[in-house]
């Protein structure tokens, strides 16, 4: 069991706002017919981006994630079958494309935007050493899908040192079940699961 938090700081916490982009919770989008009407559903959108804005006002840094794919590739190794899978589309990937773009839910002004070529948010760029080079040690992670690069993230992240908690409320999946069963996992692996009441309320902003 993990042990309880009685407090967040506000200057040792990040938000990191995993693919809310066009490509992954719209329909339009390349994983739009999979995960668009289960995250509209899940209301998870909604929730997020007001416990963004409000972890924000806290003096949270907000950091979104891209999953885009360069003209040169990138950091892209097509070893698992979602590597290829985007590779192969990587037209709809690109930088600049329609399907990169942040939702307008989520295109806050001054957020700022990493793009990477891999399942987790922190594989592929400097990311962590810059986090930590700013005294953050604690991840509050948001995103689709909770199963991909969520769990891949928040893994990552308790494996790289830092004290990761996902929002489970701020998160979801293709289907119900398995955004469950992810959120199990994930109150094992990491520092545990939260929802953004709660979160808020660590942070002092509740």
């Amino acid at each position: 069991m993990t042990t309880p938090q009685n407090s967040l700081s506000p200057a040792r916490t990040a938000v990191l706002a995993l693919h809310w982009q066009v490509n992954v919770v719209r329909p339009e989008g390349f994983f739009g017919g999979m995960l668009a009407e289960p995250v509209r559903a899940s209301g998870a959108v909604e929730r997020a981006a007001r416990f963004h804005e409000r972890a924000r006002g806290a003096g949270v840094p907000l950091l979104f994630t891209r999953f885009t794919v360069p003209e040169d590739g990138g950091a892209l190794v097509r070893n698992t079958a979602f590597m290829a899978a985007v590779d192969d589309a990587r037209e709809a990937f690109r930088p600049d494309s329609p399907g990169a773009r942040l939702i307008p839910e989520m295109d806050q002004d001054g957020a700022e935007v990493w793009d990477n070529q891999r399942l987790s948010g922190l594989a592929g760029t400097d990311l962590p050493e810059r986090l930590s080079a700013r005294g953050v040690d604690t991840l509050l992670v948001t995103g689709v899908a909770t199963n991909l690069t969520v769990e891949q993230t928040a893994r990552h992240g308790t494996d790289l040192g830092f004290t990761v908690h996902v929002l489970g409320d701020c998160t979801a999946a293709a289907d119900p079940e398995v955004h469950r069963a992810s959120l199990a996992n994930l109150e094992l692996a990491t520092a545990g699961v939260l929802d953004a009441d709660r979160a808020l309320e660590l942070l002092g902003a509740g």
